[in-house]
């Protein structure tokens, strides 16, 4: 996976490769799925949600160029996978996800693999989280038709965010930054997520 996948279609953060490479990541899927963990494909893992292929998830974290004093907001905690990347590599993740169910099971995956840095609330993620902003860095893991403006005003002065932005069937991932009191937005790549649920997103089902 790190090479073939991820090295060489560009991912050079030997941070990234490295937390990559050393989280189990059949831990996240189903077990009936296991085999396929670490295909270069997002996998189902029940309640209409996936788990994002590699690539993806190693070019968002990129992208987002993290330190190990950064405090970030993730949207959509979903199988965990993500998270635990995030928690490899930073200070504290602050996880949002909306399925109480996903939520509760993730959290105790991530507890069995010692990540203890990570803190969790089941919530609209649209709404991001408030009480601990603002953040350096956002991350959003469910394609939103627009961006949420609760989420922008949550990011700190130099910070960035990156999510997917689109339709329900096909999103491309964009990059703000913020600088002062304006944002400067960097498309990047198509992609495509499941929808973000909420009051600045799409609606439930």
């Amino acid at each position: 996976m790190i090479e073939d996948q991820l090295r060489r279609r560009g991912i050079g953060d030997d941070r990234v490769l490295r937390a990559m490479s050393e989280i189990p990541r059949e831990r996240f899927v189903p077990k009936e799925l296991a085999r396929m963990a670490y295909d270069d494909r997002a996998l189902e893992i029940g309640l209409g949600q996936t788990i994002s292929q590699p690539y993806i998830v190693a070019y968002m974290t990129e992208q987002l160029q993290l330190q190990p004093t950064h405090r970030i907001l993730e949207i959509g905690t979903g199988s965990g996978y993500q998270t635990a990347v995030l928690a490899s590599l930073c200070e504290t993740v602050y996880s949002v996800e909306c399925l109480p169910e996903l939520s509760e099971k993730t959290q105790v995956r991530l507890h069995q693999l010692g990540l203890t840095n990570i803190r969790y609330a089941i919530r609209d993620g649209t709404l991001g989280w408030p009480e601990h902003a603002p953040y350096e860095r956002i991350i959003v893991t469910a394609g939103a038709p627009d961006i949420p403006g609760p989420l922008l005003d949550q990011v700190q002065v130099g910070g960035k965010m990156i999510l997917p932005i689109g339709n329900h069937k096909a999103q491309q991932l964009v990059l703000i930054e913020k600088k002062d009191n304006r944002f400067v937005e960097f498309p990047l790549i198509g992609c495509r997520f499941v929808k973000l649920i909420g009051q600045r997103g799409w609606k439930a089902p």
